[in-house]
């Protein structure tokens, strides 16, 4: 029996160049064959910077789960060592440089129908456009909606399961806290991978905005309306109306302004002379 060796059990230090170095070549070798890699480049030391990645950080360091754990990920993101980062629907896989390098999967369960609904539902008509809605340009109202702690947009703890091929069987080791850091500094160049993640589609959210504005507008025009039949009541009028013609049915002229006839006063009445009778000849 062969006595184990101080290094078998703490095997020899590998710099961080030498790291990424080796990760390098092998996500090479994966280009090669056609595989997309996207690794996670951070400049700088914060992690996110625009409203999506940092309400995601903020997001799971919320949780106490989580909170002791993350921060073991942090060097791991900012020093480059997320060589690999894929972000699809209910599911983020990775690739991290380690001492080997390892393969991360983070599965997330979808959202839920009514909670989706529920949602575009709380934020209906505040919404302006797609760009406001990726760029974060939010009111306070829907900023507390989508990133509300269980009811936001978001997963929870007990929605993510993780797994990691290195040794480490802790619930989440340092490298897929870094994977987790590494979604938020994602969601700063592309945050409509969040709701990829979530397997709901983020259009949904201006098109409730959209639907709000039109029936808005279609009950000002039937407003409009009433009130022109009003006024051709009070001054003796036909208002014409500019309402579009259905389909399908004939074009009519616009109706022409009647003035109805006025009684005028006795004292501006025109005097006239009676008829002269004709004359008749005398018999």
């Amino acid at each position: 029996m062969r006595w184990r060796s101080y290094d078998d059990y703490y095997p020899a230090y590998v710099s961080v160049a030498e790291r990424r170095a080796k990760a390098a070549r092998e996500m090479d070798k994966l280009r090669k064959k056609g595989q997309v890699v996207s690794p996670v480049v951070i400049e700088g030391r914060k992690i996110a910077a625009t409203f999506w990645g940092k309400a995601w950080c903020e997001h799971l360091e919320s949780f106490s789960d989580f909170s002791n754990r993350l921060p073991r990920g942090r060097t791991y993101v900012r020093n480059g060592s997320v060589v690999d980062l894929q972000i699809l629907p209910g599911k983020v896989t990775a690739r991290v440089a380690g001492s080997s390098l390892y393969t991360v999967e983070i599965t997330i369960q979808s959202l839920a129908t009514a909670h989706w609904k529920k949602l575009c539902g709380r934020c209906a008509g505040q919404i302006g456009s797609l760009i406001d809605l990726l760029k974060g340009k939010l009111s306070d109202g829907v900023m507390q909606v989508m990133t509300a702690r269980d009811e936001g947009l978001f997963p929870t703890p007990a929605q993510i399961e993780m797994a990691c091929s290195c040794p480490d069987y802790a619930g989440m080791c340092k490298h897929i806290a870094a994977v987790l850091y590494g979604v938020g500094a994602r969601l700063d160049l592309q945050p409509e991978l969040l709701f990829r993640l979530r397997e709901v589609d983020h259009t949904e959210l201006i098109t409730q905005a959209a639907d709000v504005s039109t029936l808005t507008a279609r009950t000002g025009s039937k407003r409009k309306t009433i009130a022109a039949d009003q006024l051709s009541d009070v001054f003796g009028i036909d208002i014409a109306t500019d309402e579009p013609v259905p389909p399908g049915e004939p074009k009519t002229r616009k109706a022409k302004t009647v003035k109805k006839h006025r009684t005028v006063p006795p004292a501006k009445r025109r005097l006239t002379r009676p008829t002269a009778r004709a004359k008749t000849p005398n018999r």
